[in-house]
């Protein structure tokens, strides 16, 4: 496995990303806690850009989950059939709706555990509500972030709860806040799977990676 990099390369790289995008958003869109509850559930073996094209009529009537239990499963599947696994996300929408309704008051809790409580959401998930909407530095580890924090040596390990420790352990604090939307950009469109594009890579002077793409 590759080695982990020192704290000063580490400062540079997020530095560097920062620079290009001081402040990263997540690319799923949303309009409130609930939402993005919905939309990251979505996200699962999907893209992002799919569940967008999906939601967005979704939200407009059901942004509450008061309002997604009126709109029921089939309501729900009707919007969302252009979605991989619709049949089982609809079900655990409609599950999780009703969850936040009798065990949290309707609002969507601000604990990890409490998030991982609700049918359909998992770690990854409730980091990434933790992060966008509580504002806590949260690691939501993706494919996209496994594969740069391995191949690069930012955060190298065996499987996404170890990378999501590397993470903690080893990005600078003042860089922890937006580091995993800085690496799954880096992912999604520069440290690509197949082919990465080395060439424009920002911080290809400090990556580790050996086989580099010219």
């Amino acid at each position: 496995m590759i080695r982990q990099l020192d704290y000063p390369t580490m400062t540079a790289i997020f530095t560097r990303f920062q620079q290009a995008e001081p402040e990263p958003k997540g690319e799923l869109e949303h309009v409130n806690a609930f939402t993005l509850v919905v939309a990251v559930a979505l996200s699962a073996q999907a893209t992002d850009i799919g569940v967008n094209k999906a939601t967005r009529g979704l939200f407009a009537i059901a942004d509450t989950p008061e309002k997604m239990l009126a709109l029921g499963e089939e309501g729900l599947i009707s919007h969302i059939k252009t979605i991989g696994l619709y049949r089982n996300k609809a079900k655990n929408v409609i599950k999780l709706s009703q969850m936040l309704i009798d065990d949290f008051g309707g609002q969507v809790p601000s604990s990890r555990a409490a998030l991982q409580r609700l049918p359909g959401v998992g770690r990854k998930t409730a980091n990434v509500v933790l992060n966008m909407w509580f504002g806590q530095p949260s690691q939501a580890v993706d494919t996209h972030i496994f594969r740069v924090g391995n191949r690069t040596g930012i955060a190298p390990g065996k499987d996404e709860t170890a990378v999501e420790r590397a993470i903690e352990d080893n990005v600078p604090a003042q860089f922890q806040m937006h580091a995993h939307h800085w690496l799954i950009l880096h992912g999604r469109y520069i440290c690509v799977a197949r082919k990465p594009k080395c060439s424009i890579c920002p911080i290809r002077d400090w990556c580790l990676y050996e086989d580099k793409t010219a």
